[in-house]
């Protein structure tokens, strides 16, 4: 089973394995769990292009661990978000999306296919650090914590998106010097 890998902008440092991930993201405030990637229909582990029926069907095959999730939580609704490069216009939204953000509520992704980066400001003796998912991620990045996602090389990725209140999500761009994107 893939889980997510960690690395460490300012020292290429990684960290892998699912005991050492959780642990480090526990301490930067982020929330990591793993979902059953088995619950998903076959056919739909790779399939990058959805219809409203197909993300239905998503949706239901992790109906339980979304609910107790949102109970956990406070989500109030959620929807799947699947993008690739049959995306209308994905380049330009990869451009709005690699910019430093901050939202008024934490930003949560379950993966269920492909792959993608969370880009997070940590604390000041970690720095950014890139947190690289895949199918059967959970990650939330706290409200005010800056960050932005992205996608990988594959340039593919099908995940659950919570909100608690989907006006609270708006991005507030933060401006920070400190952040490279070429790291």
């Amino acid at each position: 089973m893939n889980m997510a890998e960690i690395r460490i902008r300012n020292t290429g440092e990684r960290i892998s394995g699912e005991e050492n991930v959780r642990a480090f993201l526990e301490k930067q405030e982020v929330l990591y769990e793993h979902w059953n990637t088995e619950k998903l229909p076959d056919e739909l582990k790779e399939k990058f292009v959805l219809t409203d029926e197909e993300k239905n069907q998503i949706l239901s095959a992790y109906d339980e661990e979304i609910r107790d999730l949102a109970e956990r939580r406070g989500y109030k609704t959620w929807d799947i978000v699947a993008l690739s490069d049959a995306t209308p216009n994905l380049d330009e939204l990869l451009k709005k999306f690699e910019q430093v953000h901050t939202h008024t509520e934490d930003e949560v992704r379950a993966i269920t296919a492909g792959k993608g980066i969370f880009v997070i400001k940590g604390t000041e003796d970690v720095g950014y650090f890139d947190v690289e998912l895949e199918a059967g991620d959970v990650i939330s990045v706290p409200e005010k914590k800056p960050h932005f996602f992205t996608l990988m090389e594959n340039r593919q990725i099908v995940a659950v998106r919570l909100f608690i209140e989907p006006a609270g999500w708006i991005a507030e761009p933060y401006d920070d010097p400190a952040f490279s994107k070429e790291a």
